[in-house]
């Protein structure tokens, strides 16, 4: 293939009333992947990336999922905004932006929806597909393709600017609740229980975990402060350690991952291995992508909705609250349960790189003028061909809401399967891809 690089200079805030942003730029990065013999007949087709905030993969190679989409389309790998080379927030520029109420100004406006419903990711991909995309060619519109939350915003974009758009595929991310004003409380309950039948599995899988998992939480509760000294200043708590489910619960080959990380957490006098230590934080995301801590609840808030620490409430409520209390386990001697894809108002004292923001995070949790996320009545009035395949085990988005959200959308064709966990277009991309671009292509519509 043949890549080529991309810049592109797009407002900062897309308001049109004026704010303290008004005026300012920022620039966002892609790569455009074709085939080595170019071929400029073909559709251009976008993906966005899961997240929110993270960058678009980096062509290293010619992946599972983008090998045949170059046959049939020129790829574009667009990092969003605030990630990778797009304008990236980062622990120590975000510090530069002020106070905690500079700061959650300035990271309302990296969200899909910003002042005054101004859908930033969506006006984003509008301005580059307008200047990269010829009229001349599939009259200007291009295909769409997200992962996760990249579906999500493939949805926003169905919802804000259809016209644009000449087909659209969706990988585990069809959002959850497209009309409530937040729907974080209900993703939350979902979530919490889906992860709760991963961890059975999981010790099913490797029942003597069990009794490992015990005693690292025994020797974490036992140091001084309650939590194990990391190398970057965060304390490995019991309640930290529980969310390495995040990454071992939910992916392909994550059961393995998770298990072999647990293997080496003990030294031969018992004590916790520095192996062990720089493992766990490369696990986590939250010093080099600081938007995905900042930014997770909001992306299910709409305007009058406020998240309020949706997940901290949600785990520390029945039934949640005693199944999810690793102390409790230990002295109950049952299993102790690892948690998902949530971010606890805990983070923000156990992670050191988060701690400065603890404030900007509770007022982002309290934020409730939000811009609109979703246009239910054009869903409902969906004209362009649109595949999704949701996954029934997956711990990331829940299948049942997402099953809601494709009943909203008209005209879009269901892949409703177990083969895969949520990485299946990463673990699988050619078959997911082949079968996704088939499904829109043959889309019927009056």
């Amino acid at each position: 293939m043949t890549v080529r690089e991309h810049i592109i200079t797009v407002p900062l805030d897309y308001s049109e009333r004026p704010t303290r942003f008004s005026g300012q730029t920022i620039k966002l990065f892609a790569y455009e992947l074709s085939p080595h013999t170019r071929k400029e007949h073909l559709p251009w087709l976008l993906y966005l990336q899961g997240g929110p905030g993270f960058e678009a993969p980096r062509p290293y190679f010619v992946s599972a999922w983008n090998k045949p989409a170059l046959d049939s389309h020129r790829v574009l790998l667009l990092d969003q905004r605030g990630t990778g080379g797009s304008a990236p927030v980062t622990t120590s520029n975000l510090a530069k932006r002020g106070g905690p109420e500079e700061q959650a100004e300035y990271l309302a406006l990296f969200r899909q929806g910003g002042h005054g419903g101004a859908d930033n990711i969506v006006r984003d991909c509008e301005v580059v597909r307008k200047l990269l995309v010829s009229p001349s060619s599939y009259g200007g519109r291009w295909a769409l393709l997200g992962q996760s939350f990249g579906g999500f915003c493939v949805t926003s974009y169905l919802s804000m600017a259809p016209e644009g758009v000449l087909e659209a595929m969706l990988t585990g991310g069809l959002p959850p609740g497209v009309t409530m004003a937040c729907s974080a409380d209900a993703v939350y309950r979902a979530l919490h229980a889906r992860i709760l039948r991963a961890n059975e599995k999981y010790y099913k899988r490797y029942p003597d975990d069990v009794e490992l998992v015990t005693r690292i939480v025994q020797y974490l509760a036992a140091q001084p402060g309650g939590g194990a000294p990391l190398p970057d200043g965060s304390v490995l708590t019991p309640r930290l350690f529980q969310t390495l489910g995040l990454n071992g619960l939910g992916s392909g080959g994550s059961f393995e991952r998770l298990h072999f990380l647990l293997e080496s957490f003990f030294d031969a006098d018992e004590e916790m291995t520095p192996r062990f230590a720089k493992s766990f934080l490369s696990w986590l995301t939250w010093d080099t992508n600081p938007l995905y801590a900042l930014l997770h609840e909001p992306i299910y808030c709409q305007p009058g909705g406020a998240a309020n620490w949706a997940a901290d409430r949600v785990r520390n409520s029945p039934p949640f609250a005693d199944l999810f209390d690793a102390h409790k386990a230990v002295q109950e001697n049952r299993p102790v349960m690892f948690t998902g894809e949530c971010v606890y108002k805990f983070h923000y004292e156990d992670v050191a790189c988060l701690r400065p923001f603890k404030e900007t995070a509770e007022l982002l949790a309290r934020k409730s003028d939000w811009g609109p996320l979703y246009d239910a009545d054009k869903l409902a009035c969906n004209r362009v061909p649109t595949a999704a395949i949701a996954y029934l085990d997956d711990v990331f988005v829940d299948f049942n809401m997402s099953q809601e959200t494709a009943n909203r959308i008209q005209g879009l064709k269901l892949w409703a399967t177990n083969e895969f966990r949520h990485s299946g277009i990463r673990d699988e991309g050619h078959r997911i891809f082949d079968r996704l671009l088939g499904l829109v292509r043959n889309a019927v519509f009056d």
